[in-house]
C-alpha cells in the first residue's frame, strides 16, 4: 500500500479566495485552510464559510485538505469545528493542543456530530505542555476512536511561550523535534515540521528542510508556494536511495539469502532492517508517484 506523502503542507489563509484558488494547481502534497493565525478576528466568520465553501467545492485533487479551527477556549471554535465537520476534508487541524484530553474530546465531538470516519485529525504541538506530553499525545493514535494521525510541528509559539531564539540551524529547537519525532514514530503517527518564516531565503530554507529530513520528519509546513518544489525535492527519496532499495529487497529475496539476517552487498554489510528501510523507501516513493498521477 502506498504511503500518503505529506512532503509539503501549504498553509493558506481561509480568508484570502484567490490564494484558495490557487491551491488547486499548487503542487503541494497537502494544503491547510487556516481560520486561525492566519485570520484576524473580525474577519473569522466571514473566513469560516469561505473555507466550508472551498473544501465542498473540491477540486484539489490528490492533494490531502486539511482545516485548521480555532481552539476551543475561542469564541469561535465550537462554530469552527461544527462548520469543519459539515465541510468534510480529509483531516481538522486542533491548535494548542496540551494534552490526549484535547484530542478525544475533539475526537467525540466530531462523532457525535456525525463527522465521517475518513477526516482525521491532526494536532499542533507549538507549547510547553505540548513538548512535556509529546508521547501521550501521540498514544491515542491507539483508539481508532481518537481519529490522531498527524504531529505539526509549531515552532513560531513554542519560541514565544519558552523565550527560545531561533537560530540558524536551530539549536534551541533540536531536543522539542527530535522528543515530538520520537512519539510519533513510537505510535505509529506521522509528522511534519515547522515554517520557515523567510520565504525569500532559499538557502536557509533548503538548509532547514534537509535538517528537518535527517531528523525523521515527514514534511514540512510552508508558508509561500515558492518553497512547494524544494521541500518535495527534499523530503522525497532520491533516484540513488531508490535504486539502492530495489537492490537490497531484490537480494534479500534471492533463495541462497533466504532466512539470513545479514548479507553482503556491493562489498558492505546489509541486515533484514536495511530491508525493512528499503520496502519503507519505495513505499514512500510509491506514494509520492500516485500523487502526481492524481494531480494530472
Amino acid at each position: 500500500m502506498a504511503a500518503r506523502p505529506r512532503r509539503s503542507v501549504l498553509y493558506l489563509p481561509a480568508s484570502n479566495p484567490r490564494a484558495l484558488a490557487k491551491a488547486r494547481v499548487a503542487p503541494a502534497d497537502a494544503i491547510i485552510v487556516d481560520l486561525e493565525d492566519s485570520v484576524a478576528p473580525d474577519e473569522k466568520p466571514a473566513a469560516r464559510v469561505a473555507a466550508v465553501e472551498a473544501i465542498k467545492a473540491g477540486g484539489f485533487g490528490g492533494r490531502e485538505v486539511v482545516l485548521r479551527i480555532n481552539g476551543p477556549h475561542t469564541p469561535w471554535g465550537t462554530d469552527d469545528l461544527e462548520a469543519a465537520v459539515a465541510a468534510a476534508p480529509d483531516a481538522i487541524l486542533l491548535p494548542k493542543v496540551d494534552g490526549p484530553g484535547a484530542i478525544m474530546v475533539a475526537a467525540r465531538a466530531m462523532g457525535d456530530m456525525g463527522a465521517p470516519q475518513r477526516t482525521r485529525l491532526w494536532a499542533m504541538m507549538e507549547t510547553p505542555m505540548a513538548i512535556l506530553s509529546a508521547g501521550s499525545i501521540a498514544a491515542t493514535a491507539a483508539d481508532p476512536d481518537s481519529r490522531l494521525e498527524v504531529l505539526v510541528m509549531g515552532l513560531n509559539d513554542l519560541v514565544k511561550e519558552t523565550r527560545a531564539r531561533l537560530t540558524p540551524g536551530r539549536p534551541s529547537a533540536i531536543a522539542w523535534l527530535s522528543m515530538c519525532v520520537a512519539a510519533a514514530r513510537a505510535h505509529g503517527c506521522d509528522i511534519v515540521d515547522g515554517v520557515y518564516n523567510d520565504f525569500n531565503d532559499p538557502v536557509g530554507f533548503k538548509a532547514e528542510c534537509e535538517q528537518g529530513r535527517d531528523l525523521g520528519l515527514d514534511g514540512k509546513t510552508l508558508i509561500h508556494p515558492n518553497q512547494i518544489e524544494v521541500c518535495n525535492a527534499t523530503f522525497a527519496p532520491s533516484a540513488a536511495e531508490i535504486e539502492t532499495a530495489r537492490a537490497i529487497i531484490a537480494a534479500f529475496a534471492l533463495p541462497e539469502n533466504s532466512g539470513r539476517g545479514a548479507i553482503q552487498l556491493n562489498g558492505k554489510m546489509v541486515e533484514l532492517l536495511h530491508a525493512e528501510m528499503a520496502r519503507r523507501t519505495l513505499t514512500v516513493a510509491e506514494g509520492i508517484a500516485a500523487l502526481q498521477r492524481a494531480a494530472e
